[in-house]
């Protein structure tokens, strides 16, 4: 390969064509000597790790701020910090979107129960508190490993509140 063939796909460093032991690095835009530069710059990628991270504490800061008063307050500030990278907001958006929404189902059917226990069938829908504890939890695992991975995620039955 010689300076003038074209580029190779991948930024890194090449053997000198002319067979000199020197190197050449290939920065993805031009030919840098390495002598000039001893340190690679930073491929495209810079930053992703960050984003993957945020985006991760979006869908797991539910659980650990339910602990402390509300699963929607973790989001939401994961949001609100991040809300510039379009990766981590759509990942916070989403995350708090779905809280508020089971939110909203969980008082909907606290009402629904404790009209219920007037009239006794209420005690048939306490399981359900557990029911929907148990989806809570496995969605926001199955989000919380996508958003590790890369992915987007939507979470069913949400509405959504935050865009």
């Amino acid at each position: 390969m010689a300076f003038s063939d074209p580029p190779p796909a991948q930024p890194g460093w090449y053997p000198d064509p002319a067979g000199s032991p020197s190197h050449r690095y290939w920065d993805g835009t031009r030919w840098t000597d390495a002598l000039s530069s001893a340190i690679p710059p930073a491929g495209p990628d810079t930053g992703r790790d960050d984003s993957r991270g945020w985006a991760l504490a979006a869908h797991l800061s539910a659980p650990v701020s339910m602990i402390v008063a509300l699963a929607f307050l973790g989001p939401l500030i994961v949001y609100l910090v991040k809300k510039d990278d379009p990766y981590v907001r759509r990942h916070a958006a989403e995350a708090l979107n779905f809280n508020l929404s089971f939110l909203l189902y969980a008082v909907l059917l606290g009402l629904v129960t404790i009209v219920g226990l007037l009239f006794v069938v209420g005690i048939l829908l306490l399981p359900l508190f557990a029911v929907l504890a148990i989806v809570w939890v496995v969605l926001i695992c199955i989000a919380a490993i996508k958003a590790g991975q890369g992915e987007d995620y939507r979470y069913p039955l949400t509405i959504r509140f935050v865009s």
